[in-house]
């Protein structure tokens, strides 16, 4: 890529990196699911303008994308960072949906993949696992457990997306917000007892995390990754967004006091140079491949 796009996806990674510091900031005075209720609020309000009816046909695939991602993948991955001791784990893990992404395709859709393919994806889940004996990670598995079931939701719509036409990225994302917002604040409501009550007594450093995760995350750092997809193959921009676990660690380290072990280093180099080996595997054979995604 030329170094103007280059530098573009350097600032998507720092965009999507920043999410995980601010919304651990905000979640600190939230609950998981009022957070995320309240950052897609803010997407409906942002990107109402871009709400279209599917084509015929559309609306349960669309539904089930809109579930799985807004309510599911977001709900639990930001569940998983409140219980997180750190930001690197969770940055790190949530990249496996891309393994899971091939590997759902193959028994879903009937893909093929090479044996350096799998050779990548158990690289990758062996990462995950090495990780997760890090005693950091030890002292909070419940986290683990919901990233890679947040991941495995975020897997499943990547699949379902591949099915769907006629919806524009933003139109997506607001799909995702409109659908997402009421489920979400139900459970709240729910599990969450009182969570509303809170609200009022809000710093500004939380509604700032709401606002970073809605407009910066969302709406900023998936224009840009949309604006480059349309110039570059998603395998050519894939492995420059692999720095945004990077990105991510590093703020962790410098704001969040997160003192990574051997294990932690070891296991994310291991996840990320499976995936990274999948989106080159994909690239040589002119494959689309899933694009490591933002929180």
């Amino acid at each position: 890529m030329p170094l103007r796009d280059i530098l573009i996806a350097l600032l998507i990674c720092l965009a999507w990196a920043g999410n995980f510091l601010g919304s651990a900031l905000a979640l600190r005075e939230l609950p998981p699911l009022l957070f995320t209720a309240l950052r897609l609020v803010l997407l409906v309000l942002l990107l109402a303008p871009f709400l279209r009816r599917p084509a015929p046909g559309q609306w349960p695939r669309l539904l089930a994308i809109c579930i799985s991602t807004g309510v599911l993948h977001f709900g639990l991955s930001f569940w998983a960072l409140k219980l997180a001791g750190d930001l690197s784990s969770p940055a790190i893990v949530m990249q496996s949906y891309v393994p899971m992404s091939v590997l759902l395709a193959w028994a879903v859709l009937g893909e093929r993949f090479a044996w350096r393919t799998g050779t990548a994806i158990a690289l990758s889940f062996a990462g995950v696992l090495v990780l997760g004996m890090d005693p950091l990670v030890l002292d909070h598995p419940a986290s683990l457990a919901l990233m890679l079931a947040s991941a495995f939701f975020l897997a499943v719509s990547t699949v379902l997306m591949r099915g769907l036409g006629g919806v524009t990225r933003y139109g997506m994302q607001a799909w995702i917000a409109a659908v997402g917002v009421l489920p979400l604040l139900g459970l709240s409501l729910w599990l969450e007892p009182g969570a509303l009550a809170t609200l009022g007594a809000l710093s500004g450093t939380a509604w700032a995390g709401i606002a970073y995760a809605a407009i910066v995350a969302s709406v900023i750092g998936h224009g840009l990754y949309y604006s480059l997809v349309q110039r570059h193959a998603v395998a050519k921009v894939m492995p420059w967004l692999l720095l945004t676990p990077v990105f991510a660690s590093a703020l962790g380290i410098a704001f969040w006091g997160d003192r990574p072990g051997p294990r932690l280093w070891l296991g994310g180099a291991m996840t990320l140079a499976g995936i990274l080996l999948i989106a080159l595997r994909s690239q040589a054979k002119s494959r689309p491949a899933p694009v490591a995604e933002e929180l």
